[in-house]
């Protein structure tokens, strides 16, 4: 039998088993039968007799860990090193042989790997992969939270090599073909103003009927606007099965912290390459849209493209404008306003849910 085992602070696991249903029967697993498996882990288990009602079991097997990093602070006691884990439902110490304290003094904040834990009777041994800092600054704390979770702010060095090499290369002329030109229309972008990466983009331009030159427009003849929306196209960069590839699907997010932000991609890529800058051509995937003037998609069309922005606009600025007309993109920003205050109506109107409310 096997599942994924929880462990609560007071250190009882419990093992959730597909099929079990019912509330509160997932079996109990007492401290001294967990055998090394920790919070997270994939495990085998034995069912021991129900104890005052409840499926009691032990863990014979894990499958594979959950985790085996963790960050805490490094102590001492008896000329032995240890960590003192931050994470809660981490239950024991870390043991950390002389010859793994890679240089760190006790009291530092410190992010240790789990090497060998072959005996239950004894803590596991680690060594230390990194130095934080010293508990309770700034920088060391968000550093491990991120860790933690998962969010290295640092990458392998073989994802790095691979990125340099990519910026290197840069944007060939071949990388054009097959492409939809967008170049010369109206571009530009809206983020924060401590945006560092630009990775969506939005184009337009308006569509006049066609008539003879000098023939006045017919009545009820209107103006149709070609928008569009582009996304850095990340997968012209990053191909299957890269040490990129690998990383970005580890890391699945950029994670965005109230003081910093951990890409999931390399930065030479993310804050250049594939953020769609000011008066740089930029290789991006597209989705162009034919509208009237009442928010009605006459056709629409999907693909590869190639753009190169003519601004970077801050939230504030593009407000700005639009209320008072500061920018010379006044006229284009009001229309999509206009046209974007439309299509939510539309939206809201067809059931949908606004989560700010």
């Amino acid at each position: 039998m096997q599942g994924i085992i929880s462990i609560s602070a007071k250190g009882t696991g419990y093992v959730a088993i597909e099929g079990v249903k019912e509330k509160g029967q997932d079996p109990e697993i007492d401290f001294k039968h967990l055998h090394t498996a920790l919070h997270g882990d994939m495990v085998e288990i034995i069912l021991h007799p129900k104890k005052y009602g409840r499926q009691t079991a032990e863990v014979s097997k894990i499958i594979s860990r959950g985790k085996t990093r963790f960050t805490g602070v490094l102590e001492t006691e008896n000329k032995l090193f240890f960590l003192k884990p931050d994470d809660t439902k981490m239950y024991t110490d870390i043991l950390i042989p002389k010859e793994y304290l890679n240089n760190a003094k006790v009291g530092q904040k410190i992010f240790v790997e789990i090497v060998s834990w072959k005996d239950a009777r004894k803590a596991p041994e680690g060594k230390i992969i990194k130095i934080l800092g010293r508990p309770g600054d700034n920088n060391a704390e968000m550093h491990a939270i991120a860790i933690e979770k998962g969010f290295d702010s640092e990458l392998p060095e073989k994802v790095e090599l691979e990125a340099r090499k990519i910026k290197q290369d840069g944007i060939k002329s071949a990388d054009y073909e097959g492409r939809r030109d967008m170049r010369k229309t109206l571009t530009f972008t809206i983020d924060p103003s401590d945006a560092k990466d630009f990775d969506d983009a939005i184009s337009f331009c308006v569509i006049r009927p066609p008539r003879p030159s000098g023939t006045p427009p017919s009545q009820g003849e209107t103006d149709l606007y070609e928008v569009g929306i582009h996304i850095a196209d990340v997968s012209h960069y990053v191909k299957p099965g890269s040490a990129l590839d690998a990383e970005a699907r580890e890391r699945g997010t950029s994670v965005y912290l109230v003081d910093r932000t951990i890409p999931m991609l390399p930065e030479v890529l993310s804050n250049d390459l594939c953020s769609l800058v000011p008066h740089k051509d930029r290789l991006t995937m597209s989705a162009i849209f034919v509208i009237d003037k009442n928010a009605k998609v006459k056709s629409e069309w999907f693909g590869p493209t190639v753009i190169h922005s003519q601004k970077r606009f801050t939230y504030e600025e593009a407000e700005e404008s639009i209320k008072k007309a500061t920018s010379p993109l006044h006229k284009e920003l009001a229309i999509l306003n206009n046209l974007a205050k439309k299509l939510t109506k539309e939206r809201f109107a067809q059931g949908a849910i606004s989560l700010e409310q």
